[in-house]
């Protein structure tokens, strides 16, 4: 056992990225004077508290494991293979024979005698390791870039429309006009007109969006037919009013129906991509999420449509605004995708590079 210090940090359940075996603040910025087990670099810490939170992480420095964490060395094996085989399915599934219902916990006893295949030569033991932590590296890379880039968005979405003075905080060169003040009600519109889907009319319904990016996460043409929706064109907004917190939003490139409780927007005075990108600004999420109802919450029309917002009078201003984040939006939809891909591949090697 030991105590933190400054020089000797500690680490704590909630202090690792759960499933990525990565830190998400410095560990030294942490108080100190908390009691645990003694780690060195290149031991691997597994939480066995809730194996299935997968809270594991290959410790590149020294310090203590506060709570219900396995430190696990070897003078057998390579250190950067044990960090590998916790991770695969075998492992896994043999720490997840938890004791315990509310808070299980994984049995040693079960864990140690449980048999396991390794390779004998070192260097494959290596090989395998250095392939993992790579995309590892790899994935948290592309976990940064993506939240750095959520990150940009939100400030953008605060800094590029206008506070009440009228004018925003940053802004396009060039343009210098107050923006005007407006209800939502007299820039949007709500389509209420009817259709049942079929197989070149596809619908959208809130399964198929991935609350808050905006994307499908299906083909809506793979779909089953003859569903009946609102009736929206390419160009059109989908907004989710039924716990309008989720963000199911959609910016419509193709001909469908919304299927559910969705409003379909559409404007005759402003820059559809400016619609899309108005309906992420705080200022419609706050009057959005004045809902009514406590276990099931709708927004609420008559007070969104007599909200005030601003809007930029020239038609060019919007589109620049819209252009920005769409922009962003395609970027973090590519590192989502890219994730997806490289989470992927390393299940694949787990179930695949261990006997």
């Amino acid at each position: 056992m030991g105590v933190s210090t400054p020089a000797l940090p500690s680490v704590e359940y909630d202090d690792i990225n759960p499933g990525m075996g990565t830190l998400n603040k410095d560990p030294k910025s942490k108080g100190t004077s908390k009691r645990g087990i003694h780690f060195n670099p290149g031991d691997v810490l597994f939480g066995k508290l809730r194996p299935y939170l997968k809270n594991w992480l290959f410790a590149c420095f020294e310090g203590v494991a506060v709570g219900d964490f396995w430190v696990l060395t070897s003078s057998k094996i390579d250190h950067g293979f044990i960090y590998s085989l916790i991770q695969a399915p075998g492992f896994q599934y043999i720490a997840n024979l938890s004791s315990g219902s509310k808070m299980p916990r994984s049995d040693w006893g079960l864990v140690s005698n449980a048999r396991t295949f390794i390779p004998t030569n070192l260097s494959e033991q290596e090989s395998i390791s250095s392939v993992l932590f790579g995309l590892d590296t790899t994935i948290t890379l592309h976990e940064e870039k993506k939240r750095q880039l959520e990150r940009l968005k939100s400030a953008l979405l605060q800094k590029m429309f206008a506070d009440k003075s009228g004018y925003p905080p940053v802004r396009f060169e060039g343009f210098s006009d107050k923006w005007e003040q407006v209800k939502y009600g007299e820039i949007f519109q709500r389509r209420s007109k009817m259709g049942v889907s079929t197989p070149t009319l596809p619908s959208v319904e809130y399964d198929d969006i991935n609350p808050g990016m905006g994307t499908l996460n299906k083909e809506p043409k793979s779909k089953g037919i003859s569903k009946r929706g609102i009736y929206f064109n390419p160009g059109d907004v989908l907004f989710g009013k039924l716990r309008p917190y989720l963000k199911n939003w959609l910016f419509a490139c193709f001909e469908g129906v919304a299927v559910g409780d969705f409003w379909v927007l559409t404007s005759s005075k402003i820059d559809h991509g400016f619609t899309y990108s108005l309906i992420q600004t705080p200022g419609f999420q706050y009057i959005a999420n004045l809902s009514s109802g406590s276990k099931m919450p709708r927004s609420d029309w008559g007070l969104v449509s007599n909200a005030r917002t601003f809007i930029p009078i020239n038609h060019l201003e919007q589109e620049r605004i819209s252009s920005v984040l769409f922009g962003l939006d395609h970027a973090i939809t590519l590192y989502e995708h890219k994730l997806e891909i490289l989470n992927k591949i390393k299940s694949f090697l787990l179930q695949n590079m261990f006997i």
